[in-house]
């Protein structure tokens, strides 16, 4: 393990040491130690299923640990409940945020430990602290009164971080918080990081992204297969392929150069004319050859998947045509789509695009069931075969056609969408956000396959936040700012910055 100690340096507020954790079947922590400081932003990073989650359900109360030992302050302390975390002052905000939309920003702020009085809520001091909450965190202009529902990911983020505060929190736990954020909202997610550090509150940050890690961490923890492999580095100290290194154990290539540019002079396979969506989009034009990329960027909202969504037959469209192979699809219809070799992999995969309850070679067969069936009855032998050529080729792991889809990485669970639509025959793919929440190795591996997809004639759509993953895959690229195309052009022509300008000015090129 590679350790960096800082000698007289502050000591840890928090501290995890021998932590062992197991699950039927499986060692999920063998050992991680974590220490962290007060004030300071700690990036815990490994690859899906290295160990992450387990660690700071540990933390939360959510899992007791078998082994190992956990310090506040340097004295030992159980946490053997959600409750019990947070009296000791430690606040866990999931990625999956758990604000309760029906209810005021106040009534979230306080959830669970109202103030009141003879059983009678203080409605007054309530609001109050919300507001000198709120304040503290550089956002005075939300309305405690207001219905959280009514807020974006960026706003009930906030709320989520008041309410640790209200707590009294020393130590927060961020998981994956930008993952559904734009850039100007990351930024925003930055200052509210900083301010709490400020006050000497400790940050536990998660991040699939490098880059963010560089702009927002102090010190590095990497968990690789359960264990900690390096702890205390130093964020300046350590290059990105140093950590990539770290997280996989092997050199990851990150850089696939260009897109293919299609396959020369080969007509359209898939044509976009005027497509539009009342309230959400208005006469998008594209075209997609073979072998070709287009990548479509812009902030979130600005309506890049709704215009999956509408190509997919998913939504109706208002106006304009979608063509394959130059022939007319019929509007709002998912099936005519998918007869016409168009395959979606939705932004939402988990809630939209599998079972995850399923196993993996049903979920790999869902859109192909009639070509399983025997007389009204699935051939379980026939799917799990074509599912194992699938596994193969796609170095999906581990290479079980029957476990649970569920308990698969991010990553894989991903390779499940695209097996789907490959084992369909689909000459069109729609890509909508491919690789949110897949950790850096998983990413490239997808990288790779995205391309080799191209390189065998599929025409591909890809809806990305990140604008680097756009622009290094992508053909063309078509910029959106408030449902419009505001740019449409050669990847090669136009870099992040320019992107940044336009989705802001949301001016036309």
């Amino acid at each position: 393990m590679v350790t960096v100690d800082s000698p007289g340096g502050p000591a840890p507020l928090l501290r995890m040491t021998g932590i062992v954790k197991h699950f039927p079947g499986a060692k999920a922590l063998d050992g991680v130690d974590l220490e962290v400081r007060a004030g300071e932003v700690h990036c815990l990073l490994g690859q899906n299923g290295a160990g992450k989650s387990t660690l700071i359900k540990t933390l939360a109360g959510a899992h007791r640990p078998d082994r190992g030992e956990i310090l506040m302050d340097g004295s030992t302390v159980s946490i053997d409940s959600p409750t019990a975390a947070l009296r000791l002052g430690i606040a866990t905000m999931y990625q999956e945020l758990d604000v309760v939309d029906g209810l005021s920003i106040a009534e979230n702020v306080f959830l669970g430990h109202e103030l009141q009085q003879a059983g009678v809520l203080r409605r007054g001091e309530t609001h109050a602290r919300t507001r000198d909450l709120l304040a503290r965190l550089g956002h005075p202009e939300l309305p405690p009164h207001r219905e959280v529902g009514q807020l974006s990911a960026a706003g009930k983020q906030i709320v989520s971080m008041a309410r640790a505060m209200s707590r009294d929190a020393r130590v927060i736990v961020m998981d994956e918080p930008s993952a559904v954020l734009d850039p100007e909202e990351v930024d925003n997610l930055f200052r509210v990081v900083d301010a709490v550090t400020a006050e000497g509150v400790a940050v536990v940050y998660i991040s699939h992204r490098l880059e963010e890690i560089r702009r927002i961490g102090d010190r590095v923890t990497v968990l690789k297969d359960g264990r900690t492999v390096a702890t205390n580095l130093r964020v300046e100290d350590v290059t990105t392929a140093e950590v990539i290194s770290l997280m996989t154990g092997r050199e990851v290539v990150t850089d696939f150069g260009g897109g293919s540019a299609g396959l020369q002079g080969e007509e359209p396979l898939l044509d976009v004319s005027g497509l539009s969506l009342a309230g959400t989009f208005e006469d998008v034009t594209f075209a997609v050859r073979p072998g070709e990329v287009v990548g479509i960027a812009g902030l979130v909202g600005a309506g890049r998947s709704e215009i999956l969504e509408t190509v997919f037959g998913a939504r109706r469209a208002t106006a304009g045509q979608v063509r394959v192979d130059g022939r007319d699809l019929a509007r709002g219809s998912v099936p005519a789509a998918v007869a016409a070799g168009i395959g979606l992999a939705p932004e939402e995969r988990k809630s939209q695009g599998l079972l995850l309850d399923e196993p993996v070679f049903r979920n790999i067969t869902l859109s192909t069931f009639d070509r399983f069936a025997r007389g009204g009855v699935l051939d379980e032998r026939a799917e799990r075969r074509v599912a194992d050529e699938q596994i193969a080729a796609l170095s999906l792991a581990p290479a079980d056609p029957g476990r649970i889809t569920r308990t698969l990485s991010g990553g894989n669970q991903q390779k499940v969408m695209l097996a789907r639509w490959l084992v369909h025959g689909c000459r069109v793919l729609l890509l909508d956000e491919p690789t949110r929440g897949v950790d850096v190795g998983a990413r490239a591996e997808i990288y790779r396959l995205i391309r080799r997809l191209a390189a065998d004639g599929a025409a591909i759509v890809l809806v990305s936040s990140e604008l680097e993953e756009v622009l290094q895959l992508s053909d063309q690229v078509l910029v959106l700012a408030d449902g419009r195309v505001v740019h449409q052009g050669p990847a090669d022509d136009i870099d992040e910055h320019r992107v940044l300008d336009l989705v802001m000015e949301g001016t036309h090129t």
